[in-house]
């Protein structure tokens, strides 16, 4: 219980309501009914019988208390001590006005005393736990409120208590047993069921968490705050469109709520919907105009949009009323980025740094800017940032053998290089293969199952394993992305033997289905993964291309993955033949890329396959390109 609690007295026999006893039994009737003022009256009659009357000055000074006047509270409370100092109840509210008035060591000190009369007062347990909560000692504070299910299981405020400490001491498992407990006791509670959801957020156990949170929400179906957390939830499990509906759930119960507008929009930028999100996002500013996040996420809308001067001022607003926001100088150079003013994007990364040092998006933007900026040094060292950060999704491979990133020698060892990111980053840094071999070391090279067949002639490799499968052992390893790390590479030493690669079609299956036309043959991809953070500047329709058509070539498409719109125009057209369907691997491209004469691709795995076949590659790029 956390308020101060008078006691009753006992008096009987005739004559009793007369005396101090008697008038105090009146004064403790009137005040639990809060008739304050009766109380207080009878209060005064009975000391002016017996001046000494310990529960009278008791009740007295819990009459002051409920006015406000501690200081008075308190001094009557003590004088009851005084003349009887063996009454638990006394102590236990002494120290409650005590911890009122932030007098937490003599709070303390009451509470020891109360509970050396009487150690199984649950109430004063929980009282202690709460102080020692106020004085940072959490440990002993667990430990407290663990002592009062030890005396009565059931407690459910020291349960609730307790794992709700555990959960701001980020010990999620534990707490998460506790909520469970909890629930078994008393389970239509919703915000145990919230309590629950977020242990299980911040253990990354998503479904989990999201259940919990529609639990929550059959109980009680009204909480805005609930609807937002699931929202968020499904936002981590990429169900955008059900994260949305729980956003505007929130909004419908709440209009002013700021952080499940801000939220809304963020995943309407997620669902490139840009002009939506710009609208909830002035929504949200016209209920509050001073809110940094809102205004820096607003400025993502505008980047979506392509709107990029009137991001950056966005950015410059949201930096002016937060100036240690690290996430909005982080937005802001990409933004410059996007404006090609690559070194007034570089001091924003800086600064994002120097605010949070272990910014990991800051530092792979940095590493981006730099590597296409041609400071490859900067650029490699930065790009190993990448394990960290989140948008990336990449899961860094822990290994009991040590990490090789160039520094120890390795003749004589036998070097595992795994591929880390997409095909083409794959196609790209196995050129390195051959180099590690030159040094002396046998290769193991593990690769998508994609890749294993195309890769197996790669110069240097001792022994090729598809991802999934088992791994002989080695002595090192290092991810194909940290290769020009590890060898230090720079613009005049990036590994150029071309072609590195090699295509086989000795059954000339592809020669026969392009026949001879006479004419120059040229393959054509022109969209990539539509997942992709970027693929609204890689990728373009193929009516984009159609002026090529009136050139005097032999056009073959070799885009496997055709958007709608685009299979209509390859049932139209006659002059595109469309080969895209019946490429079964990589190492099948890489045959029929073999009797082109060109490629002109967007900026997907193609390209980079047709340069390490030394095949001619011609790369649409975005106005802002890819580093490479």
């Amino acid at each position: 219980m956390n308020r101060e609690t008078p006691r009753a007295s006992g008096s009987q026999g005739a004559g009793a309501e007369k005396s101090p006893s008697g008038f105090y039994d009146a004064a403790f009737l009137h005040f639990r009914s809060g008739r304050v003022e009766a109380a207080e009256q009878h209060c005064r009659q009975a000391l002016l019988r017996d001046p000494k009357h310990a529960d009278s000055l008791h009740l007295l000074g819990l009459i002051r208390a409920s006015a406000n006047r501690l200081s008075e509270a308190i001094d009557l409370i003590a004088e009851a001590i005084r003349v009887d100092p063996t009454v638990p109840d006394y102590f236990s509210n002494l120290g409650t006005l005590l911890q009122r008035l932030d007098r937490l060591e003599e709070a303390l000190k009451s509470y020891d005393l109360a509970l050396k009369l009487k150690p199984d007062l649950v109430d004063v347990w929980i009282r202690l736990g709460d102080l020692l909560r106020r004085q940072q000692r959490n440990y002993e504070a667990l430990l407290t409120y663990d002592h009062v299910v030890a005396i009565d299981a059931c407690n459910t405020e020291a349960i609730n208590k307790g794992g709700l400490l555990l959960l701001e001491l980020e010990q999620f498992e534990k707490a998460l047993a506790k909520f469970d407990l909890l629930l078994t006791l008393q389970p239509g509670r919703a915000e145990v069921l919230d309590h629950r959801a977020i242990c299980f957020s911040r253990l990354g156990r998503w479904e989990e968490a999201a259940a919990s949170y529609r639990r929550s929400l059959e109980i009680a179906p009204d909480r805005a705050e609930t609807h937002n957390s699931l929202g968020g939830v499904l936002v981590e499990l990429h169900e955008y469109d059900a994260a949305r509906q729980h956003f505007l759930n929130a909004i419908a119960i709440k209009p002013d709520f700021i952080a499940a507008l801000n939220n809304l929009g963020i995943v309407l930028v997620d669902l490139k919907r840009f002009d939506e999100a710009l609208s909830v996002y002035n929504q949200a500013l016209s209920i509050s105009a001073g809110v940094a996040e809102v205004l820096s996420n607003k400025a993502g809308a505008l980047r979506g949009l392509g709107r990029l001067d009137e991001a950056l001022a966005c950015y410059d607003r949201a930096i002016a009323l937060k100036p240690d926001y690290a996430q909005a100088h982080v937005n802001r150079g990409t933004c410059l980025d996007d404006m090609m003013r690559a070194d007034e994007a570089l001091l924003c990364y800086h600064r994002a740094i120097a605010l949070h040092p272990g910014d990991a998006e800051a530092h792979w933007n940095l590493a981006i800017n730099r590597l296409r900026a041609g400071d490859f040094r900067t650029g490699w060292l930065e790009g190993e940032w990448r394990w960290k950060c989140p948008a990336l999704g990449l899961r860094e491979r822990m290994f009991e053998r040590p990490l090789w990133l160039g520094n120890d020698p390795i003749d004589g060892k036998t070097l595992l290089l795994h591929s880390d990111q997409g095909l083409g980053d794959a196609l790209q840094f196995c050129r390195y293969v051959p180099s590690a071999a030159a040094r002396g070391a046998q290769v193991i090279l593990e690769v998508q199952p994609a890749l294993r067949e195309l890769l197996s002639s790669l110069t240097g490799v001792s022994r090729i394993v598809a991802a999934g499968e088992g791994l002989p052992d080695f002595d090192l390893h290092c991810s194909l992305a940290s290769l020009p790390l590890a060898f230090g590479t720079e613009l005049d030493s990036i590994p150029s033997d071309f072609p590195y690669l090699s295509a086989d079609d000795t059954g000339r299956r592809w020669a026969g289905r392009l026949g001879s036309t006479g004419k120059p043959r040229i393959g054509l991809v022109w969209s990539g993964n539509p997942k992709h953070g970027n693929d609204q500047n890689r990728s373009l329709p193929l009516v984009s291309l159609l002026p090529l058509f009136d050139l005097e070539a032999h056009f073959v498409s070799l885009q496997k993955e055709v958007r709608p719109d685009d299979h209509i125009m390859l049932r139209e057209r006659g002059d595109i033949l469309n080969l895209g369907g019946e490429l079964e691997s990589l190492a099948d491209t890489a045959a029929l890329i073999a009797h082109l004469d060109l490629v002109i691709s967007v900026d997907t795995s193609v390209a980079h396959l047709a340069g390490a076949l030394g095949r001619p590659v011609w790369i649409l790029l975005p106005h802002v390109p890819d580093w490479r």
